[in-house]
This record gives C-alpha cells, sequence and structure tokens, in this order.
C-alpha cells in the first residue's frame, strides 16, 4: 500500500501566506495559517511512516498553492489498486470537533473513512466526531470534493478542528502535543487500513 498525502492549500515563502483567507489571526495568542497546519501534520505523518517502513508520497511538497488539478494528476499516475490518498485540512466557519470526508457513492473509501474516524474517537473522546449515519449508514460525510471525485484510488479528506475555535486553536491546533495526538490517530489508522483494507501485513516494528 502506497500512501498519497496531501497537505491542502499554500503555506509559507518569505513570510508570505500563500492561499488567500485559510487563515485566522488570534492577534496576541498567536496566527493559524492552514496550509501550514497541514504541512506540519503531513510531515509528522511522513516521519513516523518513514520509521515504520511504509510507503508514501507527499503529493504536494511546494510552499506554493499547488492547484487540485495538479494534486490529482499526480496521484493518479499511482495504481488505483495499491494507493490510498489522504488529504489533510482543518476546518472553520464555526463549530468544533473533526470531520471526515469521502465522495458521493459507495466506495472502499467508506470503509477506510471508517477507520479512521474510529481511531479519531480513540484519541480524542470527548471531543465530537461530526458524523453523517443518516445519509448512507457510516460515519463519513459525503462531498464532491475535486481531490475526491476525480482520484482514482480510494480517497479520504480530513478536517482537523476548527481554526476559528478559540479553544481548540489554543489547547490542539497551535501546540505540539495537540498536533501530534492529530498525526498519531491518522498514522494508526493508516496502519489498520493497510492491514484490514489491504489486507498486508503489520510492520515487524509495530507493537499495536
Amino acid at each position: 500500500m502506497i500512501v498519497l498525502l496531501d497537505n491542502g492549500h499554500g503555506g509559507l515563502i518569505n513570510g508570505a501566506y500563500q492561499t488567500p483567507g485559510k487563515r485566522k489571526d488570534w492577534n496576541d495568542k498567536g496566527i493559524i495559517y492552514e496550509g501550514e497546519f497541514n504541512r506540519a501534520i503531513v510531515n509528522g505523518i511522513i516521519e513516523q511512516l518513514t520509521f515504520l517502513k511504509i510507503p508514501y508520497v507527499n503529493i504536494a511538497p511546494e510552499y506554493w498553492d499547488v492547484s487540485l488539478k495538479t494534486r490529482v494528476n499526480r496521484a493518479n499516475k499511482y495504481s488505483a489498486s495499491k494507493s490510498v490518498y489522504i488529504s489533510i485540512h482543518s476546518n472553520a466557519g464555526g463549530g468544533t470537533g473533526s470531520e471526515i470526508f469521502t465522495s458521493v457513492k459507495p466506495t472502499k473509501s467508506d470503509a477506510i473513512a471508517t477507520i479512521f474516524g474510529e481511531e479519531y474517537q480513540k484519541e480524542f473522546p470527548d471531543i465530537n466526531l461530526r458524523t453523517d449515519f443518516d445519509s448512507d449508514g457510516d460515519l463519513d460525510k459525503e462531498v464532491n470534493f475535486y481531490v475526491l471525485k476525480h482520484t482514482k484510488m480510494p480517497a479520504i479528506l480530513t478536517e482537523n478542528f476548527f481554526m476559528d475555535n478559540e479553544d481548540e486553536f489554543r489547547t490542539i491546533l497551535n501546540v505540539r502535543e495537540g498536533r501530534k495526538r492529530i498525526i498519531d490517530y491518522h498514522v494508526q489508522a493508516i496502519l489498520r487500513t493497510r492491514i484490514e483494507i489491504f489486507k498486508e501485513t503489520s510492520p515487524l516494528n509495530f507493537i499495536p
């Protein structure tokens, strides 16, 4: 299984943020740029996958805002049956907790999203996972985001907490410990996906 990691939006280049919006300034408490946060999470996942000897590709390693079409084209160069696409984001717009998205149709992505949701709930049992069981009976929300609709392999998008929620910003998104917990739940879900969905053996140095 190859893990295709997509850090959404652009980063910082010479102090200039590359994506209009997608940021929240909390004045003396700090500022969060979603693209920077997304890259920090992806880089942390990469560090652990490297240690575990699990193949991965960083779909958008550049700091400028790589277009959605380019991200999809890069991903679709890899095997549809041997790859999983994971797009990392943080939310905004008022709310709490996290969400996991798949495209609008029953696919293998739904089972993968369920694993990610379960691992999120283990790591953050007291913080809401915003689910949608009504549409098709599973926890993921189904929206035809471009990267979910046009990638040919199973694909999910995780929205990790709310940048404009001061408590989540202060206790999770803008602190090392909180970011590590987000990284850890993604890695645990990737390990389960590798075993349960792709039917591969666990890494030798992984202790569940």
